[in-house]
């Protein structure tokens, strides 16, 4: 995921409304799917998807994973600058599923969920359009976005910024965001929990930590272990 964020009012209130209950949302048999895609750009009127990922969740439990890397269609390459920030290359999509058919096979896994993303109006803006171009419906959803939340619920003693690398140090999750699809959404995952765990903490009088917290050193992860990029891509 690349580009810049902006949010709006009705998204702050959408992320404070949330954070009202985020300690409880997700442990009531919500399905959650966090999303993010990667791009040949930053406008959606300009670029396209290359590459989605997604994981999706109910509680604090992964039920499933989706991956795609998308063709970005006929004559389009991959810029240079996209392939030194992702690593994703023309050969690696060209033989890749066109964006209608990725796009429909993403759709199917998230039906039903509230979507989650880091810097949600980029992804949005890119999936809707794609879907829009592709002659497929986009379905009424809730939209959370962690980089909001994260404002929200989180001071600037706690961290300097809400990218999505600050909060993934900050919260010592298992997968490093690393500008791919799955891997960060992955990260995004883990993010997500951590802030549930801010609010939940918040409500029962504890203090905010005011430094990194190095990963749980025992226990079952709340997210898959980091995958090679090899296998990712496979």
């Amino acid at each position: 995921m690349v580009g810049p964020l902006h949010a709006s009012g009705p998204e702050l209130a959408a992320a404070r409304s949330f954070a009202a209950h985020a300690d409880t949302s997700l442990t009531e048999g919500l399905d959650v799917v966090v999303v993010d895609v990667e791009t040949t750009g930053f406008r959606p009127s300009e670029a396209t998807i290359i590459e989605i990922g997604a994981v999706r969740l109910c509680g604090r439990q992964v039920t499933g994973e989706f991956f795609s890397l998308v063709s970005p269609g006929p004559g389009i390459a991959v810029p240079e600058t996209i392939t030194e920030l992702t690593g994703i290359t023309d050969a690696m999509v060209s033989q890749a599923p066109d964006a209608a058919d990725a796009l429909a096979a993403f759709l199917t896994f998230a039906r039903g969920a509230v979507l989650v993303a880091h810097n949600a109006p980029f992804d949005m803006g890119f999936l809707t359009t794609g879907c829009r171009a592709s002659g497929l419906a986009w379905p009424p959803t809730a939209v959370l976005d962690t980089a909001v939340l994260a404002r929200v619920v989180l001071r600037e003693a706690q961290v300097p910024d809400c990218k999505l690398a600050t909060l993934a140090a900050y919260f010592g999750t298992r997968t490093a965001p690393c500008h791919r699809a799955l891997a960060d959404a992955q990260a995004t995952g883990e993010v997500l929990l951590g802030l549930l765990d801010v609010v939940a903490a918040a409500r029962r009088g504890i203090r905010p930590r005011l430094a990194p917290a190095a990963p749980a050193p025992s226990g079952p992860p709340a997210l898959p272990a980091p995958r090679p990029l090899a296998a990712i891509c496979a």
